[in-house]
């Protein structure tokens, strides 16, 4: 059994150490690995912003399904969020790098929005994942490999195109 913050690895010609891919194409293997949507983002791009991967999946772990199963925010999303604060935060109580972080966060959530409607997983999916009713449609749906995917793909691509300058 893999330890907790460990991701279990497949065949030899998916694992990421032997792979080149850029953090999108890194964050849909995480994904298809066993990673939640939060912990496919920030364990994409957190070790290129200075996180070690294994504290990117402690971290990110939560953030499934909105948030805990909860149907909030996006955990793609929040992973997102979660990597812009590496690459973009000052690592300083700034009330100016605040601003400006929050001008960026701002920017990638109304983008998420933009192209799916809604940046909560409850009304991404169309269902409550805090229920037993919600968790039994996606999976009948099959969510984890239909519309999941997409979310993720959509957050590490808004995240990929913020340009370093900012």
């Amino acid at each position: 059994m893999a330890r907790a913050g460990r991701l279990r690895r497949p065949a030899q010609r998916n694992s990421l150490e032997n792979l080149e891919m850029n953090g999108v194409e890194e964050a849909l293997l995480l994904f298809e690995q066993g990673a939640n949507c939060s912990q496919a983002v920030l364990a994409a791009y957190g070790p290129r912003f200075g996180l070690e991967r294994n504290l990117c999946l402690k971290i990110a772990g939560p953030f499934g399904g909105g948030v805990a199963r909860s149907g909030e925010i996006c955990g793609a999303v929040s992973g997102a969020l979660m990597a812009l604060g590496l690459r973009f935060g000052s690592g300083e109580i700034d009330a100016e790098e605040k601003e400006k972080l929050y001008g960026l966060a701002q920017k990638l959530l109304q983008e998420f929005k933009a192209q799916h409607g809604s940046i909560t997983c409850r009304g991404l999916l169309g269902c409550d994942l805090g229920t037993p009713e919600g968790r039994q449609t996606a999976r009948e749906r099959d969510f984890h490999h239909t519309l999941c995917p997409k979310f993720v793909r959509s957050a590490a691509e808004i995240l990929e195109g913020i340009p370093a300058g900012q």
